[in-house]
């Protein structure tokens, strides 16, 4: 079994919203990362660290919901801070087609891999709410670590998706990078980062963690293999 993670898909089948006003590397994207996954084997996880559709509403999300439904492998997604169709965890997870999976704040078992979830915060937001916000999804960030060490074995692999980045532009270690460290996670899947100008690295390693940085455009529209 093998692990791939791509992120940052911006669908909307329906509704077409074109990606390529930011940039010649949204051109035929989608096609691209459709591609990249005719590799993925029926039994390899994808893993989509957020900001799935554009859509406002569950029902509105459907169409992109199915299209990710028909990428081959077992696709597990958590929400990204455009996901505004996302509303309770029930309810999405009834409406994802066979063989997706969603997260939240919590932790899935597939195979000998376990795999966590929360949206987090940026970093860089020092603002009074950016505080309160960044505090609280460390809370979220913990419940989710915390689930999964009661389910963890021996010989288990660890993977945290989040949205957005763990740490600042600089890479520097904060409370959640510590939390990663605590909880020995192998893998951390991140997203939210866009554009030719962003400080951006794809993979960096602190303290034994290996961090992944899957944006679409940063990575070529070409879903990454992780450990």
């Amino acid at each position: 079994m093998k692990i791939y993670a791509i992120s940052d898909l911006h669908l909307s089948i329906n509704n077409p919203k074109p990606m390529n006003i930011f940039g010649a590397v949204w051109n035929n994207y989608l096609d691209d990362i459709q591609r990249s996954l005719e590799r993925v084997g029926a039994d390899d996880i994808v893993l989509l660290a957020g900001d799935h559709s554009w859509a406002m509403t569950l029902e509105a999300a459907a169409p992109d919901l199915k299209y990710i439904g028909g990428f081959p492998g077992k696709k597990v997604l958590i929400r990204g801070n455009h996901d505004y169709w996302w509303k309770g965890i029930g309810a999405v997870r009834a409406a994802l087609p066979q063989s997706v999976y969603a997260i939240q704040n919590d932790c899935l078992r597939i195979d000998d891999v376990l795999i966590c979830g929360s949206r987090g915060w940026s970093a860089d937001d020092k603002t009074e709410d950016g505080k309160r916000l960044f505090a609280r999804e460390l809370l979220r960030i913990e419940m989710s670590l915390a689930c999964m060490e009661k389910m963890r074995k021996a010989d288990d692999k660890v993977i945290f998706m989040i949205h957005y980045p763990p740490f600042n532009s600089r890479y520097e270690d904060n409370d959640v990078t510590a939390l990663f460290d605590k909880y020995a996670v192998n893998a951390v899947v991140y997203g939210h980062l866009h554009g030719k100008d962003c400080r951006s690295k794809p993979l960096v390693i602190k303290n034994d963690v290996k961090y992944y940085l899957t944006s679409c455009d940063q990575v070529q529209n070409r879903a990454v293999e992780i450990l």
